[in-house]
């Protein structure tokens, strides 16, 4: 329970941290993500329940900031984020057993995947919502430039965590058996 509440924290510090990393100018503008790197990571190292948990409050934190209104509509709602990043976190948790036998290679592809999944339904909701359907190429960096980013800082942020929970003794990560 203490590596849990150890996620909870590192989401609400790394979701304001992310607000002052400034946009990658060589890469269209495109941002860094480290929020979704600690979930995907809590979706391996958790159970079911807490892993939808941290999904929750990820979700709920993303909705309470990009949340917007434009003229009277809302056009991004609060809890599409959540149910994203549950559906998401629930494929990587699927992938679980893989981890478990210390094979990160997987997760840390579906990571940038997921990352790129996660910004291309915002960019959706939005422009469904304005009527209109276009992707310029900036567009497309900045759904996709997150998750090369993502995908590239994936195997350090996991080693990390993976650290912090040795350290705390998570008992949810089995001991991997030695043949």
């Amino acid at each position: 329970m203490i590596f849990f509440t150890i996620l909870l924290v590192l989401v609400f510090v790394a979701q304001i941290v992310e607000l002052f990393i400034p946009p990658l100018e060589w890469m269209y503008n495109a941002h860094i993500y480290i929020v979704p790197l600690i979930v995907f990571y809590g979706a391996m190292a958790l159970p079911f329940p807490l892993m939808l948990a941290l999904a929750f409050v990820a979700g709920l934190l993303l909705d309470a900031l990009t949340m917007q209104m434009v003229d009277a509509r809302v056009e991004i709602t609060l809890g599409w984020s959540i149910i994203v990043y549950a559906v998401l976190a629930s494929i990587m948790h699927g992938l679980r057993p893989l981890f478990i036998r210390g094979r990160w290679e997987i997760h840390c592809i579906m990571s940038g995947v997921c990352t790129s999944l996660i910004l291309l339904a915002q960019y959706l909701m939005i422009t469904f919502r304005r009527g209109s359907i276009l992707f310029t190429p900036e567009a497309w960096w900045q759904i996709g430039g997150p998750g090369v980013i993502a995908m590239i800082m994936a195997p350090l942020m996991f080693w990390l965590l993976h650290m912090i929970g040795d350290a705390t003794g998570n008992p949810f990560i089995p001991e991997r058996e030695t043949y």
